[in-house]
């Protein structure tokens, strides 16, 4: 992937397209005809790994308020809820995840999109702003990792 910035998690490189803006929550907004699509950045996927269960708790038409619970997602790494990146109304999901969300490891920036928001994108972030959101983000990651994360 060449048109893109990359931030690197160790060795490996999280490629971050410069076509899209950026969640706070570690998804990628891309701007469509009635508002954003989203999905998971190679550096959440990264963090996830094997994602192998999908689940939304919103239907279609929700009027949702930014950082409100819509889902859960399990991996192999991670159960975690799924929050809403911007305030605004669900259009619709990736069905093709319900039944098989492995396109999320495979191609999280294409066929592994989750699903579309109309709504406000002035809080996403640049791909620049990202990147610096990831070097905050990857230092805390690193001690969790590493079972630190109370020690300063």
């Amino acid at each position: 992937m060449s048109d893109g910035l990359v931030f690197y998690m160790g060795q490996f490189a999280a490629h971050i397209p410069l076509d899209r803006r950026y969640a706070r929550n570690h998804m990628w907004a891309l701007h469509v005809e009635r508002g954003w699509r989203f999905g998971f950045t190679a550096y959440a996927v990264r963090l996830l790994q094997d994602v192998y269960f999908l689940e939304w708790t919103v239907d279609p038409g929700t009027t949702l308020q930014e950082r409100q619970s819509i889902g859960a997602i399990e991996s192999s790494k991670a159960e975690s809820e799924l929050f809403a990146p911007i305030a605004g109304t669900l259009l619709h999901f990736n069905q093709q995840l319900l039944s098989d969300p492995s396109g999320i490891n495979v191609d999280p920036y294409g066929a592994g999109w989750l699903f579309e928001i109309s709504g406000d994108g002035a809080a996403l972030l640049s791909p620049p702003a990202y990147v610096d959101h990831l070097k905050e983000a990857w230092a805390i990651a690193q001690r969790t990792i590493k079972g630190q994360i109370n020690e300063d």
